[in-house]
């Protein structure tokens, strides 16, 4: 959540192809944007919160009624999301070489990327969410319209919001436990 690179989409397909034994549509959409999601091994659910509502609400779109660019969003104009799971956008080189430690690991980043669609599906549609198989092969097709290419990082969280969280988690771990208990 903390890195996510949007790429605006004209009225073509959008096509996410998987290869696994062969050639295999998981997922596409017509008008709308497709999301790579990075997830950093700092990365909560208060950035899972925040990078929801700014997909859904920035304007990047043109109003076709009176064709004004940059004042409609993905809500507006009821768009579709293809999400990406792409932990190589927190990368940092070491000489020659890509390094991923700033990524979060496999189960966890699995478990918070499915949190960012799951939000974004309470938040909109969950029809209109898609995407791909978290940690496979994938071969994306974009077609452009424009192109309109942005990075949005989740802002720093104080350590009162961070606390917060880690009370709220407790809550919720306390009562999972007495509600398996009883």
């Amino acid at each position: 959540m903390g890195r996510t690179r949007l790429e605006r989409q004209s009225n073509t397909r959008l096509i996410l192809n998987i290869h696994y034994f062969g050639d295999e549509l998981v997922s596409s959409i017509g008008r709308g944007l497709c999301v790579l999601v990075g997830i950093s091994s700092d990365d909560n659910a208060n950035d899972v919160d925040w990078m929801a509502r700014k997909l859904l609400n920035i304007r990047l779109f043109e109003d076709p009624a009176n064709g004004k660019r940059w004042s409609q969003s993905v809500l507006d104009q009821r768009l579709e999301l293809l999400c990406v799971s792409q932990f190589t956008l927190y990368h940092r080189m070491k000489g020659n070489r890509p390094d991923f430690s700033r990524a979060m690991q496999g189960p966890d980043a699995q478990a918070l990327y499915g949190t960012l669609l799951a939000r974004l599906g309470s938040l909109y549609e969950a029809d209109k969410i898609k995407d791909g198989r978290f940690g496979a092969m994938t071969q994306v097709h974009i077609q452009n319209d424009g192109p309109v290419t942005l990075e949005i990082e989740s802002p720093a969280q104080s350590q009162a919001e961070l606390d917060k969280l880690k009370r709220a988690n407790e809550h919720k771990a306390k009562s999972k436990k007495e509600e398996g208990g009883q």
